[in-house]
């Protein structure tokens, strides 16, 4: 459970609640099989963005399989294909380095080599009999079975090693295809391999690298989806697309196991009438999520808008940033940014009536230590002048954020 003890977690108050009924929920629920679609809401500056990555590290601590994947123009929502391929570009886990690539070498490498790659009968066998425990897993495409198996003969067989340049090609074509890149069917073929990512395909592609996974040892696969609301932006036909999107993957979770879905959205994407709402396949399976005024840690709805952090979490993240700016810059602040000017600036977000923006108390906190690190006092800045100016900045950002360009 939640202990407060994991050194990621040093910038992290105020989610105590959340955090805790998200891990139990990770080990006791998705750990033995369950599956779960979950909607991080909160507005610009809440902290929605570091909360997933919290979760990725409390995940990837547990030996889950994570991937972090940020929807933009190059990754939208509606074209779940592409999704994909970020997704396995984005792999984390029980190995070295990121992304399918290196999970697959780090496979590999484990395999026991004295009884897959010598030149014998019995060798050629238990290379098969590996072969035909991909393709027996239940569930599991044949496309990705096949790949795996000729992923070990590439590796293992030493018929293969006879043409270097062939094995290596050959090896190159494999990874591409599991990244989801474009292969063409006369280089698949080969390998017993007749199909490439495609959007028809791609959630049976992720359901059969959650099995692939599991038989290497993750316990699941969790999916951080950050940036769901630069959906609201676009046109009504991509935004159906997107909202059908999301439905299926809510339906799919009902049938899915080891599987844990993030999606992070502002309010809007739950209040506004370009929203959910304008999807009734999708609206009627989760309309009730924002309408209970009480917070259930373990529903669909983690509600971190509706949980904003009080002027005593406040004034302890503060503490934080001072100490490692202190660190960072090799001086002591603690005298000249002290817990009462935390404190001040707090009264004057909460007179502004910003008090929940996490992020404006951030950025004018780190204004205020790198100013008094060059030896300006706290007393000559102008607060209110200042902490207005880093808030119009900060809307700017937020325009900027909530009008991307890809409507097409």
């Amino acid at each position: 459970m939640y202990d407060g003890k994991h050194k990621f977690l040093f910038f992290t108050v105020g989610r105590q609640n959340w955090l805790t009924f998200i891990e139990d929920d990770l080990e006791n629920y998705i750990g033995q099989g369950g599956s779960k679609v979950r909607f991080v809401n909160g507005d610009y500056g809440d902290g929605k963005t570091h909360f997933m990555s919290v979760i990725r590290h409390l995940a990837m601590e547990k030996r889950f399989a994570v991937s972090f994947v940020v929807l933009t123009r190059e990754v939208p929502i509606h074209k779940f294909e592409t999704v994909y391929q970020k997704i396995v570009r984005q792999l984390q886990g029980d190995f070295q380095g990121i992304g399918i690539r290196n999970m697959l070498a780090s496979w590999l490498e484990k395999l026991d080599t004295t009884t897959v790659q010598v030149k014998t009968d019995d060798a050629r066998k238990k290379r098969m009999a590996l072969s035909e425990e991909f393709r027996n897993i239940q569930g599991m495409d044949i496309n990705f079975a096949n790949a795996l198996a000729a992923l070990v003969n590439n590796r293992f067989d030493p018929e293969v090693f006879e043409d270097q340049e062939k094995q290596d090609a050959d090896h190159e074509v494999l990874l591409h295809w599991f990244e989801g890149g474009k292969v063409t069917k006369r280089e698949l073929k080969p390998f017993q391999i007749y199909e490439f990512l495609n959007k028809t395909n791609s959630k049976q592609f992720m359901n059969s690298l959650i099995l692939f996974l599991r038989h290497i040892g993750h316990q699941e696969l969790i999916l951080l989806m950050d940036e769901m609301e630069t959906v609201v932006a676009q046109s009504a036909s991509i935004r159906n697309a997107a909202y059908e999107n999301v439905r299926l993957l809510i339906d799919n979770s009902e049938s899915s196991q080891y599987l844990h879905i993030f999606f992070s959205i502002i309010p809007d994407v739950l209040m506004s009438e370009k929203g959910f709402k304008s999807y009734d396949a999708l609206w009627s399976r989760i309309r009730s999520i924002g309408e209970s005024a009480k917070l259930n840690y373990r529903g669909v709805l983690v509600d971190i808008h509706q949980t904003p952090l009080k002027t005593e979490e406040l004034v302890e993240l503060g503490v934080c940033l001072r100490t490692l700016h202190g660190i960072s810059y090799r001086w002591e602040p603690k005298e000249m940014v002290t817990d009462e000017l935390m404190e001040q600036i707090c009264s004057n977000q909460k007179r502004m009536g910003v008090i929940s923006e996490v992020r404006l108390f951030i950025k004018y906190l780190i204004h205020i230590l790198d100013m008094a690190e060059q030896g300006q006092s706290s007393q000559d800045l102008d607060m209110d002048r200042e902490m207005v100016e880093t808030r119009r900045k900060m809307e700017a950002e937020k325009i900027e954020q909530k009008q991307p360009s890809w409507d097409n």
